[in-house]
């Protein structure tokens, strides 16, 4: 039985010369797990509006076709009524919390139904999401993952036959990320909920998913089950959705004559272990970096803060931290949602004080100075790049710093910056209405605009998929000769690996570990205590033989080849 069925669906935005959706039929059948995966802008996001009926209902625009969900026909019905069909959670999802306490949001949508048991639904919601127990507490006091979780929840409380989320684990740690998957798979399996995600992550939807559907240039190009269609390596690169790095690696070692060619490509590292035949174990040791021997551009002497909290005790995030970060460092801070990292950045900058302790730029303590006294010293990129827009233009964002402090040249060094940054096109743009690409250059560019010798970045590759995450990483490469120290906050364990020279693990507002990659993921220890998790291929690399270090897909695939023939060689 079918739960959605679209017949020849074609939308144009309102004013757009383009139709974004062209000529879809679909079918998705009852209680199936679907992965919506495609390029940006191809429209994943606008077709999942369809289905809970925003568009056209709420977004106009010109829409021809049919569409029926549960039975229901979209343009016949209202968003009302579809909603207690489709629940959605969006990329966004802190923007669907709208009451003060647990309980009080998960039942929210129930009590504007009217709904007598809207308490029991909201409670029942709650336990199906793993809130339990949470149910009178603030929502400022959860976590990020717990929050995503309670969204969730006010989507589940309607009892909706399909479920759909955006990204759902754009923002998440491993830890969390898991936790969100596990919940969803509970209320496909268990409830019969029919569960749709628009996913980047494809580790996770070899995990999770049955099947996956291809959109490209606005058509579904394909709807196949998720093995069959993670084994189409070279298609989804081209529409720069990549496979699992261990279907990637496979698939070199194929091509390269490594693998029989008839053999099936893995999907998971536990397929990887029968797949990749090591006859002998050759380690890959990475030399450890030299830390340079420089004085500390940022230092943390028995720094103290807490949050003062509505309800109970003062949250304590730090109590008598000491830490330093060294000139000319790349610096990466890792470690679970609610560890420290942002309230750490924000130390460094002035925006916060502590309530105890000495914060030091440059050896100079930063307590008594307001943030903009040294914000040609340090700069902070924030995780939302829209926060760092305030003029209708990139151009004028670029230009603001420099022309208020008075900068010899401002002009000519916003051009430079618009050209380094590829924005010289879209310098008359509004940066809050560009890509997430794009956005993340231009916030970069307005972070470097007065040449800080620090440059913090909060999770600069966040709600962008993988083909951008590596745009931003080559950004950021080609900023070695402006950036003296650089810090980075993130999840993005493919990020640390190739970029950071040292990597700084928080928990509960401790430093837990720190040294090079090979220090911080040679430590199984880290991972079940913080929740970090190295890239899927260096997990791979080490079922095979435990001294092999591989970080990427090229340095797995060149080991493997030297194991290969070191073994041959033996034989």
């Amino acid at each position: 039985m079918n739960v959605v069925e679209i017949a020849g669906l074609t939308y144009t935005y309102p004013g757009a010369s383009q139709p974004t959706l062209k000529d879809i039929s679909l079918e998705i059948e009852q209680g199936d797990f679907l992965a919506v995966v495609g390029n940006n802008g191809c429209g994943k996001s606008t077709l999942c509006k369809v289905l809970n009926g925003l568009i056209p209902h709420f977004i106009t625009g010109d829409l021809t076709g049919e569409v029926r969900v549960a039975g229901v026909n979209t343009l016949e019905s209202d968003v009302g009524a579809l909603a207690q069909k489709v629940g959605y959670v969006y990329q966004d999802f802190e923007n669907q919390i709208v009451r003060p306490t647990v309980l009080d949001d998960a039942s929210y949508s129930c009590l504007n139904y009217a709904f007598p048991d809207y308490q029991e639904r909201g409670r029942r919601a709650l336990a199906q999401c793993g809130l339990s127990g949470r149910e009178e507490e603030y929502v400022w006091q959860l976590s990020g993952g717990q929050t995503h979780l309670l969204a969730l929840a006010g989507a589940v409380s309607l009892q909706p036959e399909i479920l759909i989320l955006d990204e759902p684990i754009a923002q998440l740690d491993p830890l969390h990320a898991d936790r969100i998957y596990e919940v969803l798979r509970e209320l496909n399996e268990k409830q019969g909920k029919t569960i749709i995600v628009i996913e980047h992550h494809t580790e996770y939807i070899a995990d999770y998913c049955r099947h996956v559907m291809l959109m490209k240039d606005g058509g579904a190009a394909w709807k196949l089950p998720t093995r069959q269609a993670l084994q189409r390596v070279e298609e989804l690169e081209e529409c720069n959705i990549f496979p699992p790095q261990v279907t990637q690696a496979a698939c070199r070692l194929k091509n390269a004559g490594f693998l029989p060619t008839d053999s099936p490509l893995p999907t998971t590292v536990a397929e990887g272990r029968r797949i990749f035949p090591v006859p002998g174990c050759l380690p890959r040791q990475n030399p450890p970096s030299a830390r340079p021997p420089e004085p500390p551009a940022v230092s943390f002497q028995k720094v103290s803060l807490a949050y003062r909290s509505v309800k109970g005790e003062p949250r304590t995030i730090f109590d008598g931290l000491d830490l330093e970060i060294r000139q000319g460092e790349r610096v990466a801070l890792i470690g679970s949602n609610g560890a420290g990292k942002s309230t750490l950045m924000k130390l460094m900058v002035g925006l916060l004080k502590p309530q105890s302790g000495k914060v030091s730029l440059y050896g100079e303590s930063i307590s008594d100075k307001k943030a903009e006294d040294f914000s040609r010293q340090i700069s902070l990129v924030y995780q939302n790049p829209e926060e760092m827009f305030i003029k209708d233009s990139i151009r004028g964002d670029i230009a603001y710093a420099m022309q208020v402090r008075g900068v010899p040249q401002w002009e000519e060094r916003t051009d430079e910056l618009l050209e380094r940054f590829r924005l010289k096109a879209l310098e008359g743009r509004d940066g809050r209405l560009m890509s997430g690409g794009q956005m993340r250059r231009a916030s970069l560019a307005i972070g470097v605009a007065l040449e800080p010798g620090v440059l913090l970045l909060d999770e600069p590759t966040a709600n962008l998929d993988i083909a951008t995450r590596r745009e931003i990483l080559s950004v950021l490469e080609d900023m070695k000769d402006i950036i003296q120290t650089a810090v980075i906050a993130t999840h993005d364990m493919q990020l640390v690996c190739q970029w950071a020279q040292r990597i700084v693990v928080l928990c509960g507002g401790r430093v837990v570990a720190d040294g090079t990659r090979d220090e911080i993921f040679s430590r199984p220890d880290l991972a079940q205590l913080v929740g970090i998790r190295p890239p899927e291929i260096f997990t791979m690399a080490q079922a095979l033989c435990p001294g092999a270090l591989c970080y990427t897909v090229d340095e797995f695939t060149n080991w493997f080849k030297e194991a290969q023939t070191h073994a041959k060689a033996d034989e």
